[in-house]
């Protein structure tokens, strides 16, 4: 059996610590979202493979469980009602939707708000199975199969994979992401940029991994309805407006 120290020998090359790498492989590991915006995506199609982080304490108040669709009126709020209690530190993968009754009234705020878009008949078919097919109970599962969905709908290829396919026995949060980009046989981590605050950049150097920041900024606005345009809502505003073209407003559609 191949151990994680024996992964971590095979990228140390000499006594100064050289990397020998085959080829590049950019990796990103972040909790799943509710039908996140489109720099997720973008993230998403810039990496190599893609990890689902919900081994993490959820958050309340996050992205984890909610996002922003535009109206008429201006930005409303679609929240997913879970399960949560604050006494207990519960991971984002073990959390339980409450009930069943928000999906319906989900999708009528989706299409309500969306209907006369120029790609709403693609977009809205896309969608409707998540939302009238059989429902999930945890929050983690409806996350990941929607962003799936949207993320090939988008034509992106990058591997999406779960944080537990790479154990570790850390309980530091910056070595188990560095646990998790050796044994996936990474050579680059791409974070963020709201990681600088606490992310480590040693821990990743001294195991010959780079460490890359991905920027938000420069993204193109798209044909938006209701007025100014709004960047900072969900993906499916590109989608309902955009439809297959909808990948022309990310900057990273295909491997780097």
């Amino acid at each position: 059996m191949v151990t994680f120290g024996d992964r971590l020998s095979a990228y140390k090359t000499d006594a100064n610590f050289g990397v020998k790498h085959r080829h590049m492989k950019r990796i990103a590991i972040l909790q799943s979202n509710y039908l996140p915006w489109r720099g997720y995506f973008d993230l998403m199609a810039y990496v190599d493979e893609f990890v689902f982080y919900d081994e993490v304490q959820y958050t309340k108040g996050d992205w984890r469980n909610r996002n922003r669709i535009k109206t008429p009126h201006g930005l409303q709020w679609l929240t997913v009602p879970v399960r949560f209690d604050f006494r207990h530190r519960t991971p984002v993968c073990d959390i339980e939707i409450a009930g069943d009754r928000w999906r319906a009234a989900h999708w009528k705020s989706i299409m309500l708000n969306h209907a006369r878009a120029p790609h709403a008949a693609a977009a809205a078919a896309l969608l409707a199975p998540l939302y009238v097919g059989e429902p999930s109970h945890k929050l983690s599962d409806w996350n990941r199969h929607s962003i799936a969905a949207i993320a090939q709908f988008l034509g992106i290829g990058t591997r999406l994979a779960d944080s537990t396919a790479y154990p570790s026995a850390s309980a530091d949060p910056t070595q188990r992401l560095v646990d998790i980009c050796v044994q996936s046989g990474a050579t680059h981590y791409v974070s963020g940029p709201a990681a600088r605050a606490y992310l480590r950049e040693s821990a990743f150097a001294e195991c010959g991994l780079a460490v890359e920041w991905f920027g938000y900024d420069g993204y193109p606005p798209y044909p938006q309805l209701w007025g100014e345009f709004e960047a900072r809502v969900s993906v499916i505003d590109l989608l309902f407006n955009c439809g297959h073209h909808a990948a022309r407003y990310l900057r990273h559609t295909h491997q780097d």
